[in-house]
């Protein structure tokens, strides 16, 4: 990092957001931090999943030259990828960075791509968590300080107190759509015209790696698909770090 970034506390800065702008959401908030605070220094990372097109509209109309860091963990279904692709040329986003896990740490640690059964949390961590985070140094090192996420209160049990600002290790996160519900999500959706995921009509609701995602009933935690059978609801992207997975790598 350089001086300026280790200088830089993310905990007082976010407080002195919320102060400022708390009160905002969704389009009013992201365009009053990019405009006011953080022009420049703000990025956004996307799986491109079930409701992305939502945020990655909000971010279009903003700025479409704010990055968007998108994670091709290469166990995603081929809709997402597709999906992708359709959703940068509909949303005119100028600035859609593709990262993807090490070849060499996949070729040792996961050989038969079956790790994902074995030891999920270290699945996502090669695949996800280390592969964002070296972006993540990269792009703090060029003076980024905030970090959009399209996490949501409702979302699951362990969101339901999710602050629209707040901070992270190294940079300030900004969750313009943590107070929304389900149905401003539809409206929104149907309000803009958006091309949805090719999966949900098919009953994904929440959609991350292939085969760690499953179809959700109708009126069930649209997270329940995910990792279904296990004791795991994050893929750590938004969790403290585990030592004994950072050095398992």
């Amino acid at each position: 990092m350089t001086n300026s970034a280790v200088q830089f506390c993310p905990e007082s800065e976010a407080a002195r957001l919320r102060g400022l702008y708390n009160h905002l959401s969704g389009p009013d908030l992201l365009e009053a931090l990019v405009h006011n605070e953080l022009n420049g220094q703000i990025m956004l990372s996307s799986s491109f999943g079930a409701e992305s097109a939502v945020l990655l509209d909000i971010v279009a109309q903003v700025d479409p030259t704010i990055p968007v860091i998108f994670l091709d963990t290469r166990r995603l279904f081929g809709e997402t990828l597709r999906y992708q692709k359709t959703l940068t040329d509909y949303l005119g986003l100028e600035d859609v960075r593709i990262v993807r896990p090490d070849d060499g740490v996949l070729l040792r640690l996961d050989p038969e791509d079956m790790l994902f059964n074995e030891d999920p949390d270290k699945c996502c961590h090669i695949r996800k968590v280390a592969p964002l985070d070296n972006i993540m140094n990269k792009m703090g090192n060029l003076g980024y300080k905030a970090w959009i996420t399209g996490r949501k209160q409702f979302q699951a049990a362990t969101r339901t107190t999710l602050p629209k600002i707040e901070a992270d290790a190294d940079f300030i996160k900004i969750n313009p759509l943590a107070d929304w519900t389900t149905e401003d999500i539809k409206q929104a959706f149907l309000a803009k015209n958006l091309p949805p995921h090719p999966l949900v009509a098919d009953g994904f609701k929440s959609i991350g790696c292939m085969p760690c995602t499953s179809r959700v009933a109708e009126g069930a935690d649209p997270r329940s698909g995910r990792w279904a059978g296990r004791d795991k609801t994050e893929c750590g992207i938004h969790l403290s770090k585990r030592p004994d997975l950072v050095t398992a790598i």
